[in-house]
């Protein structure tokens, strides 16, 4: 069986200087794309990271950080494009 990778449905982005790399995101992520990252930040700390791939935008993440403002999940909106009908396309209408 081959290995597809499902599109991506959202994004998860850390704000560095508000993650305490508590992990909670980690256990939380469902897709499991988001880790510790072995970097430390200013304060010390080693934040979470999203791997850039397979987020489905459900904001688990975001739901169980203790830290506001920590973590951003986007979420990706599809448009859909409407087509004009051309039902009484050129005819004129006069009152």
């Amino acid at each position: 069986m081959k290995d597809e990778k499902k599109p991506d449905r959202g994004q998860m982005r850390v704000d560095v200087d508000e993650c305490k790399g508590c992990g909670f995101c980690v256990e939380a992520c469902p897709s499991k794309v988001i880790t510790i990252n072995e970097r430390l930040n200013h304060y010390g700390y080693r934040t979470a990271e999203y791997a850039g791939a397979g987020c489905t935008g459900c904001g688990l993440c975001f739901m169980v950080c203790p830290e506001p403002g920590a973590i951003t999940v986007l979420k990706l909106v599809q448009h859909q494009v409407e087509t004009v009908s051309s039902v009484g396309a050129g005819k004129c209408i006069s009152n």
